[in-house]
């Protein structure tokens, strides 16, 4: 029978055993089965506002509604946007009476050119016989000169003539409406008042929930304004791990997932993907010298990096975004390593009843 002092030397010797086995085992297992609670689900969220401002004139959703993709959650009033689309219309169909205007414009001048061509080939036939007739002195001076000046003034008509055609035809553009500036800037007004106008009812980019409404029949809001949030139905699981624990993991590693909200179950999963890098690994361009991190600490905190997280089956329950996860990564195919791995992450389930 062993005395006391044996019974406690052995106690000793267990518990320093136990201690050594627990310590390699956490070792093992932050490499080959690690496991964190710092696991949050995230969902798109995507703050909804209005494309131009206005007067809310009607709300088709309340909180939590679920919506799809193109469906209307609110509409502004559409009437000054309907008068601005008159308005432009009515200012392209100006522009194109202008043009009529222009192009009749041009037809006249064309035939007061053709007119003026004439005049200045007559006065110009004239001019050089009265000049044939002045080597013989046969007419005088003052008629040479008046004849001359004639002659003159009709190519001056004429070149005023293709001067105010070519100004005509600048104003008027290209013949081909299609191609002409003048209508294209107005086609262009036209198409942008369409745009703010169907831009007054806001619609959903995806399918979602709405969350956070903030606005009723009445309200003005400015344009980029966001009145409420869609929070997407599509699931993201990010999980945080320290850097040692992810150096065999990769995309596609086996996973397994507790949810805080659905204590005792445990959801198959696995890896999609690794962030590139966290905030602290990004400097700020700010033209100031780099400030070197000072710690005192001979072992600093582990770094830890993000990864992503996909159900392999569904869940009953659409979780929250923001809603808490512990996940745990099978590194290893062996079976010990599932064994325990498989181990920890029950335990933790059934803890989640209790805490």
């Amino acid at each position: 029978m062993m005395s006391p002092e044996q019974k406690f030397a052995r106690w000793v010797r267990v518990s320093i055993a136990s201690f050594l086995l627990m310590f390699i085992y956490f070792i093992v297992a932050d490499i080959w089965i690690p496991l964190t609670p710092d696991s949050t689900v995230m969902r798109v969220v995507t703050p909804v506002s209005a494309r131009v401002s206005g007067y809310v004139s009607q709300v088709y959703v309340h909180n939590n509604s679920q919506v799809k993709k193109g469906d209307v959650l609110y509409e502004l009033d559409p009437t000054p946007f309907i008068n601005k689309v008159e308005a432009a219309q009515i200012a392209l169909e100006q522009a194109k009476l202008t043009n009529q205007q222009l192009d009749a414009q041009i037809a006249a001048q064309l035939a007061n050119l053709k007119t003026a061509q004439i005049t200045a080939r007559n006065n110009q036939a004239t001019y050089s016989r009265y000049q044939r007739l002045a080597t013989m002195q046969n007419v005088s001076q003052q008629d040479l000169d008046n004849v001359r000046t004639a002659w003159q003034n009709s190519q001056q008509s004429v070149s005023s003539l293709n001067a105010s055609i070519d100004n005509l035809r600048i104003q008027r553009g290209e013949r081909d409406d299609d191609r002409n500036v003048t209508l294209q800037k107005y086609r262009n007004a036209l198409e942008q008042a369409q745009l703010d106008l169907g831009w007054t009812k806001i619609r959903a980019e995806a399918d979602g929930t709405v969350s956070n409404l903030q606005l009723s029949p009445g309200l003005y809001t400015s344009a980029g304004n966001a009145l409420l949030a869609l929070v997407n139905h599509d699931t993201d699981i990010v999980a945080d791990f320290r850097e040692k624990s992810l150096r065999h993991t990769h995309a596609g590693t086996a996973a397994a997932v507790v949810f805080d909200a659905l204590p005792g179950k445990v959801f198959r999963a696995h890896v999609t993907s690794s962030d590139a890098g966290i905030l602290a690994g990004q400097q700020a361009v700010n033209g100031q010298l780099s400030q070197p991190e000072v710690s005192n600490r001979w072992v600093r905190d582990a770094q830890r990096m993000r990864i992503h997280i996909e159900l392999d089956e569904a869940i009953d329950k659409t979780l929250p975004t923001g809603s808490r996860a512990t996940v745990q990564l099978y590194n290893s195919e062996g079976i010990f390593a599932r064994f325990f791995s498989g181990l920890q992450i029950r335990l933790v389930s059934w803890l989640h009843y209790v805490y």
